[in-house]
């Protein structure tokens, strides 16, 4: 089973949305093995979004994503990066299709509710980021059976 990262930014907790994101998520058939509340942490944030260190928008990035409460998970299927990805839509919300989260609740770049690891690499570097050596859960779902050959 493959893992990924996904964050609900500070505008979609504050917008109300965990409970949508995380329905969307169970209901396609994902799992949650790993969950975090918390206001991010400057070093974390930095370090989150380090191969943007260099340009004009870095600084208001960190500042936004430190500014209050996301919500990190930690989510496992078969190919969970790229249905991650998918669910949560394009990264521009106008481009977005319709019944993905961005396409159904964001309108602002800066403010896209979402975020997801784009590769393998990202979703390790990202888990270690904000899970660290913390022990992510294991367990079947009780329809794995009708998801899985």
């Amino acid at each position: 089973m493959e893992r990924t990262y996904v964050m609900v930014k500070p505008d979609g907790v504050a917008r109300g949305l965990m409970g949508e994101v995380l329905g969307r998520i169970e209901k396609k058939g994902l799992k949650i093995v790993g969950m975090k509340f918390a206001v991010m942490e400057e070093a974390k944030a930095k370090e989150h979004y380090a191969e943007h260190a260099e340009r004009p928008f870095f600084a208001g990035l960190v500042e936004f994503i430190t500014s209050a409460p996301s919500l990190s998970l930690v989510v496992e299927g078969n190919d969970s990066i790229k249905i991650m990805r998918a669910i949560n839509g394009a990264t521009k919300p106008a481009e977005a299709a319709p019944g993905t989260i961005r396409g159904d609740f964001a309108v602002d770049t800066g403010r896209n509710l979402v975020h997801a690891s784009d590769s393998t690499e990202a979703a390790e570097r990202e888990i270690k980021i904000h899970f660290g050596d913390a022990a992510l859960l294991t367990y079947k779902r009780c329809d794995d059976d009708c998801l899985y050959e």
